[in-house]
């Protein structure tokens, strides 16, 4: 009686695996899958949509983790051209003058509906409708003129994760770094402390990463922020004839005298000449002042922009 009383134990559910037919399937669908995706890519031109965009997008967060190093510097390669086709927009001289002063109007007030904007090109109306989207962005290029990219976020979130960390750190450093311009034709937009940090990161990564594919990029980079601190760009130089400490815009000397008490740094070591300089009491240009600090263009040849993506880019990458 006691043991019909007790509650017996509910039957378990059969365990259940996974059929190996469907396992089979699942994995001949994604090699498939990967297989047709620098097909698709190939495909983007300037009449798809940014559903089409985010659907490779999602396809290839699936398929790097699966390919080789080679196999994924192909694909990003082509994610380069696959977004210049798409923001290639063809305009008269008319829809262009329409589009900038549209892009103006809508930069400075964004809620207003602008007259201009029937006079756009189709494509512009739907690129700038759809702006935000698989990181389609328009950005300020100078001198009034507005301009597609893709973000620099891009390659950092769909292409770092799955690179070498010498690679990854390098495209996720130089994403952050270009989400805002540096300069817009010869003004520096960011302040000599963020100049230093920014020339320091890459005196570091150079020590940290030797033998990175992207060493002279690297080097390139570390050479462009040296000059933004010592000498400045032409309309925001950082002294007019480095007389002495009182000619040097204060912002820019207390970095250079901090950068000077660090030690094992060629930054620093030019930072002291740079101080020693000024000691002479005479006037320099600001060639002068490089040459005098050692600062020398690594690659005088180099081409790549450094300064709108999260890679150096030539213009037909």
């Amino acid at each position: 009686m006691l043991l019909g009383c007790q509650q017996q134990p509910e039957p378990q559910p059969a365990q259940e695996f996974p059929n190996k037919k469907t396992v089979q399937n699942e994995a001949v669908d994604l090699s498939l899958l990967c297989q047709k995706l620098e097909k698709n890519m190939q495909e983007i031109d300037d009449q798809r949509t940014t559903f089409a965009l985010e659907q490779i997008n999602q396809d290839l967060k699936v398929c790097l983790p699966l390919l080789e190093a080679d196999q994924q510097k192909k694909l990003l390669v082509l994610s380069n051209q696959m977004y210049r086709n798409f923001l290639h927009v063809e305009r008269t001289a008319q829809q262009q003058m329409a589009f900038e002063q549209f892009a103006f109007d809508m930069a400075q007030h964004p809620t207003i509906q602008q007259s201009h904007y029937e006079q756009l090109t189709l494509r512009d109306q739907y690129l700038l409708k759809h702006k935000g989207q698989a990181y389609v962005e328009l950005f300020d290029a100078g001198a009034g003129q507005l301009q597609y990219r893709r973000s620099p976020e891009y390659l950092a979130k769909v292409f770092a994760p799955y690179m070498s960390d010498a690679e990854q750190a390098f495209i996720e450093k130089l994403a952050e770094q270009n989400l805002q311009p540096v300069f817009l034709q010869q003004t520096l937009m960011i302040e000599p402390q963020e100049i230093a940090t920014r020339a320091l990161f890459w005196e570091d990564y150079l020590k940290q990463y030797p033998e990175s594919p992207y060493q002279k990029d690297a080097q390139q980079l570390l050479y462009l922020y040296s000059q933004f601190l010592f000498t400045g760009m032409q309309d925001t130089p950082v002294s007019n004839d480095f007389s002495d400490r009182l000619s040097i815009q204060a912002s820019s000397l207390e970095e250079i005298e901090k950068l000077a008490k660090l030690n094992q740094s060629r930054l620093a070591d030019q930072s002291r000449q740079f101080l020693k300089l000024l000691e002479q009491n005479t006037t320099h240009s600001a060639q002068q002042v490089q040459a005098a600090i050692g600062l020398k263009n690594p690659s005088p040849n180099y081409k790549k922009d450094c300064f709108k993506d999260a890679l150096c880019l030539s213009s037909s990458s």
